[in-house]
């Protein structure tokens, strides 16, 4: 009879569905796309966006530790500029489109309306959003000007937008600077979109820039850390990941910072986000040292017997793990400095820069939901 049960009981377990077992929590996904005006009134505005991007990513960390950050662009002007629309997918790659956002310059414009109902459709319809109810899907339309609306050619923002709602897009609504027409439609466009409307100087604000003491020694580490990354690959690649430690090393201080401390409270960020970094790739068995043609491998290593080849790369890593302990630590004790310093400044403190509306913006629309 016993032999009977036990029989019994492991049949049953092995025909129930394996769908009526708890499932493995899902991780936290947060997509967010900017659209962003580059006319040449928006100056100002983008040499901001360059500076703040990293803190306005921290802060999606920062509110949601668990999740994946990913993050697009959706650049416009106007028919009859260089381009109307320009667009870089969401991604992880949070360099990547900080690369892309330092090549921008503010151009064009003239006429006073611009394509807004197209860049708005090109952010809802075109970019790769992930097709999840689960993910947080967030839009900021950020500009001065309004739309266009005699194009024929355009669905308009009213459409674009009752679409993104069905596709559970939240669309925020940033104006820079004080045109009445243009706050009626950005008013209409955050309504529509279950977001939230902004208005923000036309230059952006003051980017909120805390420094503490911490962030000399952090920056320090930060450039350590770059001396970790061996290149490798094909020429391309190899100098892709060159340009990416260009882009830091030559950071504003506050931003390079920024950068330093996004990367070490990000799961998802190595000290390069992409492919051809040996040290990062040799660790998460995605290549095999000795499976690299020494053509592909960096100089330095080309010159050591494949024995040494090993020791370096083992040295590398080894370095890198110590700094990001130390980094860690340095980061916390930041954090701690940065919120007492704008609890003590905060009757005082303008809200109304570009970082700090969309980080607060960020913070409320993406915290995640109470547990039942």
């Amino acid at each position: 009879m016993r032999l009977t049960l036990i029989y019994l009981a492991l049949v049953t377990a092995l025909v129930v569905p394996f769908s009526v077992y708890p499932a493995r929590a899902a991780k936290p996904i947060v997509e967010v796309a900017f659209v962003l005006d580059t006319t040449g009134s928006m100056s100002g505005l983008i040499e901001n966006a360059k500076r703040k991007i990293w803190s306005i990513a921290t802060a999606i960390v920062d509110a949601n530790p668990d999740a994946e950050v990913r993050m697009a662009l959706v650049a416009y002007r106007d028919i009859g500029d260089e381009y109307v629309t320009k667009k870089f997918d969401l991604t992880v790659d949070i360099q990547g489109l900080y690369a892309e956002l330092l090549k921008f310059r503010a151009q064009g414009g003239g006429d006073w309306p611009e394509s807004v109902n197209e860049a708005l459709d090109v952010a809802v319809t075109k970019l790769n959003w992930t097709q999840d109810s689960g993910v947080r899907k967030i839009v900021f339309l950020v500009g001065d000007a309004p739309p266009h609306m005699d194009y024929k050619q355009d669905r308009k923002y009213s459409e674009v937008v009752k679409d993104a709602r069905a596709r559970g897009i939240i669309v925020n609504a940033v104006q820079a600077g004080p045109a009445r027409d243009t706050e009626r439609f950005w008013r209409e466009i955050a309504q529509l979109g279950d977001g939230k409307y902004i208005q923000i100087p036309q230059d952006g604000g003051v980017a909120v820039i805390i420094k503490t003491p911490y962030d000399r020694e952090i920056l320090e580490l930060q450039i350590r850390l770059n001396r970790t990354v061996l290149p490798y690959g094909k020429r391309a690649q190899q100098e892709n990941v060159r340009q990416r430690l260009d882009n830091v090393a030559s950071a504003p201080v506050s931003t390079a910072t920024d950068i330093a401390v996004y990367r070490n409270k990000s799961k998802n960020s190595g000290v390069v986000s992409a492919d051809g970094d040996l040290v990062a790739d040799v660790e998460s068995g995605r290549v095999k040292l000795e499976a690299v043609p020494d053509a592909e491998l960096p100089e330095t290593l080309q010159k050591l017997p494949p024995a040494a080849r090993k020791v370096e790369v083992e040295k590398q890593n080894a370095e890198r793990k110590a700094i990001d302990e130390k980094l860690a630590q340095l980061v916390k004790e930041r954090d701690a400095y940065v919120a007492a310093e704008r609890k003590k400044n905060a009757p005082a403190a303008k809200k109304d820069s570009f970082d700090q509306v969309v980080e607060e913006t960020l913070r409320m629309q993406i915290r995640p939901a109470p547990v039942n």
